[in-house]
């Protein structure tokens, strides 16, 4: 995407998308007096709504001057009256211009599909200011879980603004929008009824392989917070329904309520990989003649520090994967002296001295005032024989068995996946029995959105309860 592209929130919005919309909502019994658009690039959906709703007003704001009058025109030519102006959608006194506008109100449009953080990356002033609104504690409100697109502020934003008010809201948007305006609504106690989202084709439409669709809510009334998927615009049945159950947001309403015998608490939590952030360098694979690195080196460390590795693409639910990668583990736990390497595995230090430079521009700030050449994720159940895991990034979650290799040692993970461990091998396929059980299933349905970035989280795994299916015994906490 252009500099110029992120800044304005393009992708434009092509007309017979609008006029589907438009026809559509006009089926579904809404009349408008006023339809505004407040990103409204070159018009489209201000266009289509003159065609749908002929009678109401028209609003529109453009940060582009030249896409404005690009929308002006084109509305002139089709004989609308509706009215564009230049303006930041960020900054525009919404409260004020509703209050003048005659009800019932259409929210509608496209707003940007891009982050705020990519924004800040190319230095472009045309986005809200950050707030931590989801309430993240300290760690995760400065790294990606506080990123959000700017689209999910916009929608925030009317949500608010038109509480009590005959207004409603008609955009398109990532699915992963829709569920935070969701999460918002309901963390916020605010009125949403009515809500549904309409699954598009976004490569077709915008060249975008995203998840996306129309979000559709209404903001006069409070009611449950539960909002119906379907598999496109015109489908009338839905697919299922994103509601709240035992306080939190999930996926399919329905199957949560079936997995109900297992929720509960894991016992012990499930953990996170190894974090190390240089693959190049501690990531080995092996030929014919030894170990060699992403940086096509030959290797020659200490076999004491060197362990079998599993990533995500590794666990589809195939039990003992076959092993294609060898991690070299600086510390056996966590925080310890690396230093002291120079001594016990000193073939091991003097490789990652002659690789310092790449381990120490390593950027996340975990790494900052820790040992050198240190790794996170790491415990003692790191090193259990016995494992199941599973990929933090499936869209289609599926449990594997992971076991030591022909000489003893313990298959480790990477911070991509999730596993509990166990002493034997019988405790551990019992476990696995439970969790590729038809409970489990439902309870993965209920609770993992696919469109996100990790849609399988500790969060989600930790509400396994496997004592509630008579099945358990992970020892390794």
């Amino acid at each position: 995407m252009s500099t110029a592209k992120a800044a304005y929130g393009d992708f434009q919005t092509p007309l017979a998308l609008a006029r589907r919309v438009c026809a559509w909502l006009a089926r579904r019994g809404h009349a408008p007096a006023t339809v505004v658009e407040p990103t409204c690039g070159e018009g489209a959906f201000l266009l289509a709504a003159a065609e749908a709703f002929p009678r109401a007003r028209g609003f529109g704001l453009e940060i582009d001057a030249g896409r404005a009058t690009t929308a002006r025109e084109r509305l002139r030519r089709a004989g609308s009256a509706a009215e564009v102006r230049v303006g930041d959608a960020f900054t525009e006194p919404w409260a004020e211009r509703l209050a003048g506008w005659e009800p019932p109100v259409l929210v509608l449009g496209n707003p940007p599909w891009v982050t705020n953080a990519a924004l800040t990356v190319l230095g472009i002033d045309n986005r809200p200011a950050r707030t931590n609104d989801d309430g993240l504690p300290g760690l995760a409100a400065l790294t990606g879980k506080s990123n959000f697109d700017v689209s999910t502020w916009m929608l925030r934003r009317w949500l608010e603004l038109g509480q009590g008010r005959e207004l409603a809201v008609a955009m398109l948007v990532k699915t992963a929008v829709a569920r935070r305006v969701l999460e918002h609504a309901h963390r916020r106690e605010l009125a949403l009824h009515d809500a549904s989202l309409h699954r598009i084709d976004a490569r077709a439409s915008f060249g975008a392989a995203v998840d996306a669709g129309l979000f559709c809510f209404g903001t006069r009334r409070a009611a449950a917070i539960a909002c119906s998927v379907h598999a496109e615009l015109d489908a009338e049945r839905a697919e299922g329904e994103i509601a709240v159950r035992g306080g939190t947001l999930v996926a399919d309403a329905a199957a949560y309520d079936r997995a109900r015998p297992v929720l509960g608490v894991a016992d012990p939590p499930w953990r996170s990989g190894i974090k190390h952030d240089c693959a190049r360098v501690m990531e080995l694979r092996r030929d014919g003649e030894g170990l060699v690195n992403g940086l096509g080196e030959r290797v020659e460390v200490e076999d004491a520090v060197i362990f079998p590795l599993l990533k995500t693409s590794d666990l589809r639910g195939h039990d003992l994967p076959r092993v294609r990668r060898w991690l070299l583990l600086p510390q056996r736990r966590l925080g310890e002296d690396t230093s002291r390497l120079a001594e016990r595995a000193p073939r091991a230090w003097r490789y990652l001295c002659g690789h310092a430079e790449a381990l120490d521009a390593r950027r996340s700030t975990i790494y900052r005032d820790r040992p050198r050449f240190c790794v996170f994720g790491l415990g003692e159940y790191s090193f259990a024989p016995w494992k199941v895991a599973i990929s933090g990034l499936a869209k289609q979650p599926a449990f594997t068995l992971v076991g030591p290799d022909a000489q003893g040692r313990p298959t480790l993970l990477d911070d991509t996946c999730y596993s509990i461990g166990f002493d034997d091998e019988a405790r551990a396929r019992v476990a696995l029995a439970g969790l590729r059980s038809e409970p489990v299933r439902a309870l993965l349905r209920a609770l993992v959105f696919r469109d996100a970035k990790r849609p399988v989280t500790k969060e989600v795994l930790d509400r396994i309860d496997l004592g509630a299916l008579g099945r358990g015994g992970a020892t390794r906490g």
